[in-house]
């Protein structure tokens, strides 16, 4: 089942969620602020997500700068989030779906019925809260940064 995630020209769904220290996180809060990817992941601890978000913490001053917020999402839950930061190292908000369960995965189109996960969905927001760039990728499917890259800087 292939899943195609919302459009780029779409209002990015705005959605309150926990992160890894139980911080609430708003998107709407970046609005005029930051150029946010957002960037869901199937689940923490697993080997091509942990190889994606270790890629992204060696590179996180172009994903996490005075422009630009990186939000990474799955659904675990928030204890299962912050021993995986701690573990790898990750400085930026790892984001909690888990309960409801998925229901920001759903609103952004990446939220894999049958196996209970987000796919490899990636949505580059900008300032004025308008998805910009998107690519979704099946779940064994590393995606490449030097893409997220490119976009951004085209905003």
């Amino acid at each position: 089942m292939a899943l195609d995630g919302i459009a780029a020209g779409t209002k990015a769904p705005d959605f309150e969620l926990k992160d890894n220290h139980g911080r609430t996180v708003r998107l709407s809060d970046f609005r005029g602020e930051k150029n946010v990817v957002l960037l869901f992941y199937p689940f923490a601890f697993t080997g091509v997500c942990t190889g994606e978000l270790c890629a992204l913490r060696d590179e996180l001053p172009k994903f996490v700068n005075d422009d630009t917020q990186l939000l990474a999402v799955s659904n675990d839950s928030i204890h299962t989030l912050r021993v995986f930061a701690e573990q790898e190292g990750l400085e930026y908000p790892l984001v909690s779906d888990f309960w409801p369960h998925g229901e920001v995965s759903r609103a952004y189109g990446v939220f894999d019925e049958e196996k209970g996960c987000a796919v490899r969905g990636t949505f580059i927001i900008d300032k004025e809260g308008v998805v910009r760039w998107t690519v979704v990728n099946d779940l064994p499917d590393a995606r490449d940064l030097n893409e997220y890259v490119e976009a951004l800087e085209t905003l």
